[in-house]
């Protein structure tokens, strides 16, 4: 009679297991080498092919350029151990919103959503579809500047494309990146190496009297870090998908300490290569510093340098795609965002709305788009945050001391990064003023309109704006992608009269 009782309870467990609905979850798909990729991929892009220049108009001397090179490689890597610490402490995808929610609540955490989903993330992904387009065309408009409808054409092509391969699968995107970061790591090479051999054969003038006529001032040294730390950004793009890396307490920071110090390296003797074959005002009359570096060197193959910083730049937007879509799934899956954007697809496991929703603000960011614009206004909006996570590290020192930290870096270094992003917000607004920085500071702030309305206090009529969008979602859908979901699911409506008729989901 027990084993009757037992053996029924049995069946009722699993009947009602069986009647709950299957939550869907991001698959840990991202090894250690698939991750030093996402970091040298992301980082290698078109940073290296525009900043030069940029850099080099405001130091205005070739040792104090190679000396920002370096200082930004040391910064990036800092940083990117303070986030490594953070990582390994609180194991979410996210990036800088998880860490900001735990140290300062969801304010902050908040504004960094809104600000990353609408500035800086999409910022980022037009700059390089830009100078993928710009090396693209300029081969077929040899002697004169491509159109600029022929060049925001071809990045919103490439949006498409990069917000395609990467909703369809985590792992084909992971392929990508390999191949992409493969390929860039090879115009690397050769840049590198022409260089060196060029050096050896005593190539060696463009270094003399290497910091004569150098700028000193606190405006041009914050905006040459601006432009360099540019070319490095993606140093942090590793913790957007913590809980898709493989052994994340491992796997994270030998990502960080192989692949950042690798791309300092590579950087440093790319400029080095740069002034073998350019004086200081060649290279800032240059209109693409590596085309012209491959016109001096490797005539007839020239052609290979455009082809390869196309790969390049193509692999960087595809990390930066891969990763920031990570960013707005979470957002939404802790209802700071639409809740359709937490939505993840049953068949593929990609977070594929907010992929999409992504990839329509970068496009929108092409149409009055200026590369050097977008890269102040990235950089400003992108240091403020930095900053404020790594001094969230500081404080959680003292409010969660019994936090498990598999890595904990020494407190100088958290503190140093933190006053040196404070240099790099306030010193440009203090020498340049620009309308640009204050435009973003009030686009940060109109956050919290949207906070208080959608997520503080819920107002009934702000609800019903959020809600019409998911309300012909049914509730067993939540967590579902919709573009997978008629694969699952289709409408029927019920044979009623027209007056009456209702409409529900079946199941296929």
């Amino acid at each position: 009679m027990s084993d009757t009782s037992l053996r029924k309870r049995r069946e009722d467990e699993k009947s009602t297991q069986s009647k709950e609905p299957k939550t869907t979850s991001l698959q840990k798909e991202v090894g250690l080498f698939s991750g030093i990729c996402i970091i040298v991929g992301t980082i290698i892009g078109s940073g290296i092919f525009i900043s030069p220049k940029s850099v080099l108009s405001n130091t205005a001397a070739v040792g104090p350029c190679l000396i920002i090179w370096a200082t930004c490689g040391i910064l990036a890597t800092l940083g990117a151990l303070c986030f490594a610490e953070l990582g390994t402490m609180i194991t979410k995808s996210g990036g800088e919103y998880p860490y900001l929610m735990e140290a300062f609540g969801p304010i902050p955490a908040y504004l960094f959503s809104w600000t990353s989903l609408f500035v800086i993330k999409p910022t980022s992904f037009a700059i390089i579809c830009l100078s993928f387009s710009e090396y693209v065309s300029a081969p077929f408009y040899s002697g004169c500047e491509p159109p600029k409808v022929v060049v925001k054409c071809l990045a919103a092509a490439a949006i498409l494309l990069i917000t395609t391969v990467n909703a369809l699968s985590v792992r084909l995107g992971s392929y990508v990146q390999n191949v992409f970061t493969a390929a860039k790591l090879v115009i690397v090479a050769i840049i590198i190496v022409s260089g060196i051999v060029l050096l050896a054969q005593g190539n060696t003038k463009n270094f003399e009297n290497s910091f004569e006529g150098t700028k000193v001032s606190v405006g041009a040294i914050s905006l040459a870090f601006y432009n360099g730390l540019w070319a490095y950004d993606g140093w942090n793009q590793l913790n957007y998908i913590t809980e898709e890396l493989r052994n994340p307490f491992r796997n994270l920071p030998l990502a960080i300490v192989i692949g950042i110090p690798l791309v300092t390296g590579c950087y440093i003797l790319m400029n080095v290569s740069y002034f073998t074959v350019m004086t200081a005002t060649e290279l800032l009359q240059s209109q693409a510093v590596a085309v012209t570096f491959g016109d001096r060197v490797l005539y007839p193959a020239a052609w290979v340098v455009p082809l390869f910083v196309a790969f390049s730049t193509i692999g960087a937007a595809n990390g930066t795609c891969f990763t920031a879509g990570r960013l707005v799934y979470v957002a939404g899956r802790e209802g700071h965002m639409l809740k359709v954007l937490s939505y993840i697809s049953v068949k593929r496991l990609t977070p594929a709305p907010a992929l999409i929703f992504y990839g329509i603000i970068a496009t929108i960011y092409i149409i009055p788009g200026d590369i050097n614009s977008l890269v102040n206004y990235f950089s400003f909006a992108a240091w403020m945050f930095y900053g404020l996570t790594i001094l969230g590290l500081i404080v959680m020192r003292f409010t969660r001391k019994e936090a498990e930290r598999p890595i904990k870096v020494p407190i100088f270094i958290p503190i140093l990064v933190t006053l040196v992003s404070v240099f790099l917000v306030l010193a440009p607004i203090i020498s340049e003023p620009a309308w640009e920085y204050l435009y973003c500071v009030l686009f940060i702030l109109s956050g919290l309109i949207f906070y208080f309305l959608f997520v503080h206090y819920k107002f009934g009529w702000a609800q019903k704006i959020s809600t019409c969008l998911n309300k012909e979602v049914p509730p067993f859908l939540q967590g579902l992608s919709p573009c997978t979901c008629k694969c699952y699911w289709k409408w029927s409506h019920q044979r009623k009269p027209r007056s009456s008729r209702s409409v529900s989901w079946n199941q296929v």
